[in-house]
């Protein structure tokens, strides 16, 4: 009998060839063009964040809620909501938008609509005024998506990391001086009264903080528009050289048609478990979080006879502000390190487990200003240690940003993904904010669970979040190769 073919035979004959699969070197960011995105991403969050110190007290002093301060949580939540809801009808289309026409044209929009909807807020009297200007920036606005197309387009699988750990450190830093603008420059009539007599600030004590973050806007807007390069393949301008020349009439054009093509796929064929489980991930992520965002102000601003602590607007800015700064110097130094030493998936699971541990904060502070009386040193250190803990939980949006860039199958899909992934985001940011300060308010009015029921059914969310992670698999996808 031959066995000369067998695989016993090949195996016993046959020497055996290992390839050492050798790490890539890392391949340098695009410092200026990177530079430039951060700067855009850095003025959003400034303008967004300018709002949350001063909302309650606004809300307050239109009389709305008749003078029932549990029921601020209400229309705060409303207002929010509402932009999410606006931008969530909006964002997939901006993102698809860029996949044609380009990412630059995409951003120019959306930061005027930004800058034009921060000065109607300042100039808003009415509940519905307030309404208006937030919807109005979340329909001109598709921005963040393809922020992080731009991110995913400029880097490869050596970077990745790097590219994307600047992104929350941005947000980081738009929430530091954000609530430090809003919080410090809110009713300047009151804390300067010689350099704002004029009536004009009486009429619109709010006013300020929304004009210097407007020009921050504007300061964004004219970078982008004179030194930002287009990254979007089938729109970038070919450098002239011999063998562009040769090509612009033929293999060129070809690849550009098939772009072209891909870019124009059905999002039906997009929705396969590589792209939805990163992207499941990130709304519920998403949902979390800005329902953490907005209980922070609200928890702070509540009087302390209905369980919160009492602060005033600066107050609330300057902590804000504080865990803005930290967690962008702590993600600056070690997020990269971080996801290169223990991988993504690691990380994100133990950032979101971290959600927990930062809502049990907020009745054990409750209880200390119940049993003391006053905001003490034991207050303070606990709010330190929520702080600490909300830096972990803020690395999952980097690694989870990661695995949604690596599931685009190429990249002329990437802003359609983007796209998907802020919708999903959006969708559940709609959710959050009404549902977080609702909740918060229906628990303190019915006394429900001593006040605290919020945040168990936060800590039950972030459970499932936590499974949702382990699905997510164990490395990142390498679409260079």
């Amino acid at each position: 009998m031959d066995t000369s073919n067998s695989p016993r035979m090949i195996s016993e004959t046959t020497p055996l060839v290992v390839v050492a699969r050798t790490k890539k070197p890392k391949t340098p960011l695009p410092k200026l063009q990177i530079g430039i995105l951060m700067v855009l991403q850095l003025v959003e969050p400034i303008a967004s964040m300018s709002i949350f110190p001063y909302i309650n007290q606004l809300i307050r002093e239109l009389g709305i809620t008749g003078g029932n301060d549990a029921a601020v949580g209400y229309y705060a939540g409303i207002i929010e909501s509402l932009f999410f809801v606006a931008q969530t009808l909006t964002m997939l289309r901006w993102s698809r938008l860029s996949d044609r026409i380009g990412r630059k044209p995409v951003l120019l929009v959306g930061l005027s609509g930004t800058c034009i909807s921060m000065l109607c807020f300042g100039l808003s009297t009415t509940f519905w005024g307030l309404v208006v200007s937030r919807c109005m920036c979340g329909v001109l606005n598709g921005n963040v998506s393809v922020m992080k197309t731009m991110v995913g387009e400029l880097t490869d699988s050596t970077n990745m990391a790097q590219g994307f750990a600047l992104i929350p450190i941005m947000w980081c830093i738009g929430g530091f001086i954000g609530p430090l603008i809003g919080g410090t420059l809110a009713r300047p009539q009151d804390n300067w009264p010689g350099l704002f007599a004029n009536p004009f600030w009486t009429k619109y004590p709010y006013f300020l903080p929304c004009a210097v973050s407007a020009s921050g806007i504007i300061v964004g807007f004219l970078v982008l528009l004179f030194f930002l390069e287009e990254t979007l393949s089938t729109k970038r301008r070919p450098k002239l050289t011999a063998t562009t020349l040769g090509n612009s009439n033929g293999v060129d054009s070809n690849n550009r048609e098939d772009l072209s093509q891909t870019s124009n796929m059905p999002l039906r064929s997009l929705l396969t478990p590589t792209i939805v489980i990163p992207i499941a991930n990130y709304a519920m992520l998403a949902l979390l979080d800005i329902a953490l965002m907005a209980l922070f102000p609200l928890f702070f601003s509540t009087p302390t006879y209905l369980g919160g602590l009492g602060f005033t607007p600066s107050r609330i800015g300057l902590w804000i502000a504080m865990l803005a700064i930290a967690d962008g110097i702590f993600q600056a130094l070690f997020f990269a390190k971080i996801v290169d030493w223990v991988g993504p998936k690691r990380l994100f699971c133990v950032s979101v487990s971290c959600f927990a541990p930062v809502m049990l904060m907020f009745p054990i502070m409750s209880w200390l200003v119940h049993t003391r009386g006053m905001v003490d040193h034991a207050i303070v250190f606990t709010l330190i240690s929520q702080l600490a803990l909300t830096i972990i939980w803020d690395m999952a949006f980097g690694t989870v940003f990661m695995f949604i860039t690596a599931s685009a199958p190429t990249k002329n899909v990437l802003g359609t993904i983007n796209g998907l992934g802020q919708t999903s985001a959006s969708m559940a940011r709609v959710i959050g904010p009404a549902f977080a300060t609702s909740l918060f308010a229906f628990s303190k009015e019915h006394n429900i669970l001593n006040g605290n029921a919020v945040y168990v059914v936060l800590i039950v969310l972030a459970g499932i979040l936590r499974w949702l992670g382990s699905q997510l698999p164990d490395e990142i996808q390498d679409r260079d190769e």
